[in-house]
């Protein structure tokens, strides 16, 4: 039996009840005291300290475990959470674990936050899907299109709450603009523009001295293995610049995938195209571009990977329709012709769409009552997805037809073999 049961096999057990859940009795909404949902905290950069802070404000949480390769981070991490559940009243002690599998044995935890690099998630989603955990993994969700399928259809099977990290669905000012265009406040919508920046490279650093205390073997995981480089993995996750594994083959998919599972998802959502994607992918002319891909949806919208706007304007989206325009970032929120739209507010007789106004929150409800949250996996695999074949059109410099039902490239052999990758030794994400 498992800690959320009875225990009554022994006297002694039945002296050490766990109270059943108030909400599995019905009473919604309603936590008893020791009715917490103990949370093991997965790879330990500098993102980890944001979603602890966030998700440990939640009154139902409680961080108990912590898992990382790299032992001064994961002791600086297990010092901050402790300092972190007392500041929130919550009286727990933290787990130490270097191998994240034994993490998840652990039948305590209930739920896994995974904010390691992206070629760990695939594997360690479908590891945690299978020890009944359920799941907070950060964005983009995966390094191919193959690997996300399998973490949808691994929560699926094991019936897990998954929320993705892309909070901006969680923020005001986005999920207003999604709505003004859905409900046509800009007209019919013939055009969007991403903001963002590069696509992958390939890894070419050279290798240094691996810093003590650092399971380089273990970092890699499944991986192809290469050298240590402290751009990859910094030795202060704190105090350091962001870790720019993110930018290589083998380990991100460089700023598509880390900026555009937050501005392609915003584009996806106004859209109504969640789940689906844009039909073709028309890379730039010239070789070497790191901007002008062109992806054009069935009904006919185009969307372009260009920069727009002036100095500041950073990360955003823009949707030009036949009677305005909209742009939206994490800085502004502006509307063309009439300004006073980016501060109106949605008519009650509008379209409205899945209102969360705190991603973790939104993830803690919706384990306790068993439901979907605002970024369930099938939508991060989505965004996921669009970012993955985006990449391959650049590499490939090459039109490309897009199938999201069957997640398959029309007529295009070569580009079908992109969407997966190798995996080492002992590791298959597939196994489940």
């Amino acid at each position: 039996m498992n800690r959320r049961n009875f225990i009554g096999k022994t006297a002694a057990g039945a002296a050490a009840v766990t109270v059943i859940p108030r909400h599995v009795l019905g009473g919604s909404g309603f936590v008893a005291a020791n009715d917490k949902i103990n949370l093991g905290y997965i790879g330990h950069g500098k993102q980890i300290y944001t979603l602890l802070n966030g998700i440990n404000r939640c009154k139902e949480t409680v961080a108990v475990a912590a898992c990382d390769v790299f032992e001064s981070k994961m002791k600086a991490f297990v010092e901050v959470a402790k300092q972190n559940n007392a500041d929130n009243g919550k009286n727990a002690d933290i787990k130490s674990y270097h191998y994240y599998r034994e993490l998840l044995e652990n039948k305590d935890i209930d739920a896994v936050v995974i904010a390691t690099p992206d070629h760990w998630h695939a594997q360690m989603v479908v590891d945690a899907a299978k020890a009944g955990k359920d799941i907070y993994c950060e964005k983009p969700l995966a390094l191919t299109v193959s690997e996300g399928r399998a973490m949808v259809n691994a929560t699926r099977k094991y019936d897990r709450v998954f929320q993705t990290g892309n909070m901006q669905r969680s923020w005001r000012d986005f999920r207003h603009a999604v709505e003004l265009v859905r409900n046509g406040y800009i007209g019919d919508i013939k055009e969007i523009n991403v903001s963002i920046g590069e696509p992958i490279q390939q890894c070419s650093l050279p290798v240094q001295e691996t810093p003590a205390g650092l399971d380089w073997n273990e970092w890699i995981g499944p991986s192809l293995y290469r050298g240590y480089h402290e751009d990859l993995c910094p030795v202060d996750a704190k105090t350091s610049p962001w870790a720019w594994w993110r930018g290589y083959r083998d380990f991100g998919g460089g700023l598509i995938t880390d900026w555009g599972a937050h501005m392609f998802d915003i584009a996806q959502w106004a859209m109504g195209m969640d789940g689906s994607a844009p039909v073709n992918f028309l890379p730039p002319e010239k070789p070497g571009q790191t901007h002008g891909l062109t992806m054009i949806y069935k009904n006919g919208v185009r969307m372009n990977h260009k920069l727009w706007g002036g100095e500041g304007d950073g990360n955003a989206v823009q949707f030009i329709g036949t009677e305005g325009r909209i742009e939206v970032s994490r800085s502004f929120l502006r509307t063309f012709p009439n300004e006073k739209l980016a501060k109106q507010d949605i008519k009650e007789t509008d379209k409205r769409v899945y209102f969360s106004d705190n991603h973790y929150q939104d993830w803690v409800d919706a384990m306790k009552n068993r439901t979907r949250p605002i970024s369930d996996v099938k939508i991060g695999h989505s965004t996921s997805a669009l970012c993955n074949v985006a990449n391959i059109a650049y590499e490939l410099q090459r039109p490309l037809l897009w199938d999201a039902e069957k997640e398959q490239f029309t007529g295009d052999a070569w580009a079908n073999m992109l969407l997966d990758r190798p995996y080492r030794g002992k590791w298959d994400y597939k196994n489940f």
